[in-house]
């Protein structure tokens, strides 16, 4: 069975800092060209019929990294959700911010909810924004929810307990700036996801970077775990004969 057209795309936007790196240019700088591109992206998920867009925007991480990088980026958070949510809001986006929220300011958690809020009616594309996310992190959480309504610890109460509970699991993950590892992202949901690796850095992922990735999607078939012949059907017509 080939895979259709990709209802939920999940993306590792990677690359920025060396691609400001090569222009010789602070990482902030690439970082903020990550933005306009995941404006862009949005738009073009929105125009071929994705349903969910996820994104790694900030990692558990990322804290690592070198303070003014840090520093930048929370100012780049801050920055885009006052300018961007009125247009994501605009042009139907349902927004979700996705991750440990203890570490935050409650200034930018303050502007989580609120997003969040102002756009929870919209139904023409789901962005979930991973920010101090991680897969173990998200596996705990769920487990530590699950115990906590004193429910049997099954890989049903976890998935529901999971911070993307209220999407299908991603059918595609699009890693951009050549790597070619998960990253501690989605580790419970990428079970059966099909991974792609662009060489592209995510600043210069464009339109036709992601149509590739979605072509090779369609082309994929997509498994869970049967043959080939299960799912079409041949192994049944094979075992008829061979009863009759």
């Amino acid at each position: 069975m080939h895979a259709s057209a990709a209802h939920h795309v999940a993306i590792v936007m990677d690359g920025n800092g060396r691609w400001a790196t090569r222009r010789l240019l602070p990482r902030v700088a690439g970082h903020k060209q990550g933005v306009d591109t995941l404006k862009r992206c949005v738009q073009a998920c929105i125009e071929r019929g994705v349903g969910v867009l996820t994104v790694f925007a900030f990692s558990s991480e990322n804290w690592g990294r070198p303070t003014d990088e840090v520093s930048g980026l929370f100012d780049l958070l801050a920055t885009a959700l006052a300018k961007e949510i009125k247009p994501l809001h605009e042009n139907g986006v349902q927004l979700h911010f996705i991750g440990d929220r203890s570490g935050l300011s409650p200034k930018v958690c303050a502007g989580f909810v609120e997003a969040e809020a102002l756009t929870a009616a919209n139904r023409r594309l789901v962005l979930n924004v991973c920010f101090n996310y991680g897969g173990r992190w998200d596996i705990v959480q769920a487990a530590a929810r699950v115990q906590a309504r004193g429910e049997d610890m099954s890989e049903e109460a976890i998935e529901a307990s999971l911070a993307l509970a209220h999407v299908p699991a991603p059918d595609l993950l699009i890693r951009t700036g050549g790597e070619q590892r998960i990253s501690n992202f989605l580790l419970w949901q990428l079970a059966y996801t099909e991974l792609y690796f662009s060489d592209a850095l995510w600043p210069d992922f464009g339109g036709a970077d992601l149509d590739a990735a979605l072509a090779w999607y369609a082309a994929r078939e997509r498994r869970f775990g049967k043959t080939s012949a299960q799912l079409s059907g041949a192994g049944d017509a094979m075992h008829g004969r061979q009863a009759a």
